[in-house]
């Protein structure tokens, strides 16, 4: 029987006898799990094996693709066959070519796998999840129902082949916990979340203290009202601070930098921000929940500063965006076996600064301290920004009262540069993190 590599080889070089000048493979194997709970009762029991394989192959600048989850030798010949005779019927593009993509001595071990992970019981799984919803609804009379409690794992092997010579692949895993109680307080209802996500099994928080966060954030918002309109600082919480800079992310997209459907187009080297904000791009993050060692089309990742100082620094490229750009790709291709590769981060992250959330809370006298957004509500063209929001209200250097029903608005490029405090509390609960912000003179609409 063939391994992985052994598979994804083949499918390349068959694809090469079949007539096709070049081509690549992602190949990806996996197993996930998921355990939803909801009133003490069980929701969802989710036990799935996937295995599929994407294959790429140009003929004259013809790009073809199809994916096939059949591993049979004889059937991988037949289908490397049928998708060269599709890409032969395809209009050619001159910008479809496989990137340039150097060999090296060999890829990082960014400890990507927990072989725990693997054998978490699934009583275990069922008991944590109905822990933690009871956590929840104990904390506070006025939660009195639950959209739910969840434990999910997984793990997967991922392979990358092409026919410049590139044959690598690398293991990993996940596991996560999650709950979201509603509170009801004079008619009205609350809900909120809480989750730990992590690689490995023993760095995940711990039941009680998700539980525990996910009611506190639910019953803090009890009471909420309309805040009056205003412009006055409004102060990111680590997960919307970390929404931010994935629309930043979205703006650096090198195929709308070429489209100038973006705000950031011909700011390359200029600065766009206060000095104090500097932003990576970390694909190299040992057990990083973004991290990968080499990219989905076959190019070793880098740790790459993206924002230096205010200073930006560089735009994003997969190879057939670079290659119409006239540039280098980033290392940042991305892809599931059923798809062609698309521009992605890594982990993406603000670097943190010197006050804690409380001092940067301490120093506005009026405004928001945002929670929560609804929306999308950006224009990325001219990067006005606009979104529903809730939080609590600042009055004197304090949390006060919540509010809900509110809006906030003001320019990507101009709120980059009212960051005048940026918090220590960096933590990474996903592939997009970010410590606590203070942005000054955004507008907050309600009443």
């Amino acid at each position: 029987m063939m391994t992985l590599q052994e598979i994804a080889q083949y499918t390349v070089e068959q694809a090469i006898k079949a007539g096709a000048q070049q081509s690549d493979v992602y190949l990806e194997k996996g197993r996930e799990s998921e355990v939803d709970v909801r009133m003490g009762e069980l929701e969802t029991l989710k036990q799935a094996t996937s295995k599929g394989l994407g294959l790429r192959v140009y003929c004259g600048n013809r790009l073809g693709f199809a994916y096939t989850s059949d591993f049979d030798k004889k059937s991988l010949s037949n289908f490397a066959k049928r998708t060269v005779e599709m890409a032969q019927e395809i209009s050619p593009d001159p910008n479809n070519v496989l990137p340039p993509t150097p060999k090296v001595p060999s890829y990082p071990d960014l400890d990507l796998y927990d072989p725990e992970v693997a054998s978490i019981p699934i009583e275990w799984k069922l008991k944590t999840a109905k822990e933690m919803e009871a956590i929840a609804m104990a904390y506070d009379k006025r939660i009195t129902n639950s959209n739910g409690a969840s434990v999910s794992d997984g793990e997967s092997e991922s392979v990358i082949a092409n026919s410049n010579g590139i044959v690598h692949s690398y293991m990993s895993s996940f596991c996560s916990l999650s709950c979201s109680p509603v509170a009801e307080e004079n008619d009205k209802k609350q809900t909120n979340y809480w989750y730990s996500s992590k690689r490995f099994f023993k760095e995940l928080d711990s039941p009680e203290s998700v539980a525990k966060e996910a009611a506190r954030r639910t019953v803090l918002m009890l009471g909420a009202v309309k805040p009056k309109t205003q412009q006055v600082p409004v102060v990111f919480d680590p997960q919307m601070a970390a929404s931010l800079m994935g629309i930043i992310f979205y703006s650096l997209n090198g195929d709308s930098i070429m489209k100038r459907s973006s705000f950031m187009v011909d700011k390359l080297g200029q600065k766009i921000a206060t000095d104090k904000l500097t932003m990576i791009d970390d694909a190299l993050m040992k057990r990083g929940l973004g991290s990968q060692p080499i990219d989905d089309e076959g190019i070793p990742t880098t740790t790459k500063v993206v924002i230096d100082q205010g200073v930006l620094k560089m735009y994003f490229y997969d190879g057939y965006s670079a290659h119409k750009a006239g540039t280098q790709p980033t290392g940042n291709a991305r892809r599931g076996y059923a798809s062609t590769p698309s521009i992605g981060a890594w982990n993406l992250y603000l670097k943190a600064g010197e006050q804690t959330p409380e001092e940067i809370i301490r120093s506005v006298d009026n405004g928001l301290y945002l929670t929560r957004t609804m929306g999308f509500g950006v224009n990325m063209v001219n990067g006005d920004f606009s979104r529903g929001a809730a939080g609590l209200w600042i009055e004197k250097g304090e949390l006060t009262y919540p509010v809900e029903e509110a809006t906030i608005a003001g320019n990507i490029l101009d709120m980059l540069n009212n960051i005048p405090m940026i918090g220590n509390d960096l933590v990474f609960r996903s592939s997009y993190a970010a410590p606590t912000l203070r942005i000054d003179n955004l507008t907050v609409s309600g009443t």
